[in-house]
C-alpha cells in the first residue's frame, strides 16, 4: 500500500489565480522529477519541448499554471531506472513502500490537467479525464504495465487528494540507470525553487539516489550544477 501520510510541509506559495472549484475537482500533482520545475511543467501544460529534451509535448486542454504549488516531503524513495526517450538517461520513479523521504513539489491542478499530464507521461494523447475514485479509495491503481502507468494516492493536503504517477515495480526489481545531465538540471531547478535547498544539498540528495549513484557523486553533480549557474 502507498504511504498515506505527508511527512512534513516545508512552505506554502501564494495562490496565483482565484478558483471556485470544489475539493473533488482539484488535485495536488506531487511532482518528484523534472516537473518539480514550473518551467518544465509548463511544457506539459502548454505544449512544447523542454530545454535539453528530444520530444515535443502536445500540452493540456487547460494551459493555465497551477493554482498553487507547495513543497512537501513524502515517505518513500526516489530512484532512477529504464531509458528516457526525452533525456536518453534514467527516468525518475517513486517507490512509496521504501523508508526515507522523497522531496516533491505539489501543484494544485484541475482533474483534467492532471489527467492530461498523466496521458503525456505515458506517451498517450491527452483529452480524456481519469476516473480517480478507485485510486483515492484504494491508494493505487494501474493503468498499464509500463513506466508512469501506476497512479498513487499519497494522502491529502488542505482538503485535496495528493496524487502522482510511477512504475508498478519496486526499485530493486530492475537495474538502475543514471539520469542525464540535462534531466538532473531540471530536477535541481525544481528543488532549489520549491525547497530552497543549496546547490550542495541538492547535489547530495540527487547523486545518492539509487541509479544516479551508478554515475554521479555529490561532488561531480555539484560541479555540473555550479557550471550551469555560472
Amino acid at each position: 500500500m502507498p504511504a498515506r501520510r505527508i511527512e512534513r510541509v516545508i512552505a506554502d506559495s501564494v495562490a496565483i489565480r482565484p478558483d471556485g472549484s470544489s475539493s473533488t475537482e482539484l488535485v495536488w500533482y506531487a511532482a518528484y522529477g523534472s516537473n518539480m520545475s514550473l518551467t518544465r511543467l509548463r511544457t506539459y501544460l502548454r505544449g512544447g519541448r523542454p530545454d535539453g529534451g528530444a520530444i515535443t509535448l502536445p500540452g493540456c486542454r487547460d494551459h493555465a499554471d497551477p493554482i498553487r504549488s507547495v513543497p512537501l516531503l513524502l515517505p518513500g524513495l526516489l530512484y532512477f531506472a529504464t531509458e528516457s526517450l526525452t533525456w536518453t538517461g534514467g527516468r525518475a520513479f517513486f517507490d512509496p513502500a521504501c523508508a526515507g523521504d522523497i522531496a516533491v513539489h505539489a501543484h494544485l491542478l484541475t482533474t483534467a490537467q492532471f489527467s492530461d499530464i498523466v496521458a503525456q507521461e505515458m506517451y498517450r494523447a491527452p483529452g480524456t479525464d481519469l476516473d480517480l475514485d478507485e485510486l483515492i479509495d484504494r491508494g493505487t491503481t494501474t493503468l498499464g504495465p509500463g513506466r508512469y502507468e501506476t497512479l498513487v494516492h499519497a494522502g491529502s493536503h488542505q482538503g485535496h487528494p495528493l496524487l502522482t504517477c510511477t512504475a508498478p515495480w519496486r526499485y530493486r526489481d530492475l537495474p538502475g540507470n543514471p539520469p542525464a545531465a540535462a534531466y538532473l538540471r531540471h530536477l535541481a531547478a525544481g528543488l532549489s525553487t520549491a525547497h530552497r535547498w543549496t546547490t550542495a544539498t541538492t547535489a547530495a540528495y540527487l547523486a545518492t539516489r539509487p541509479g544516479a549513484d551508478r554515475r554521479w557523486t555529490p561532488d561531480s553533480l555539484h560541479a555540473l550544477l555550479r557550471a550551469k549557474a555560472s
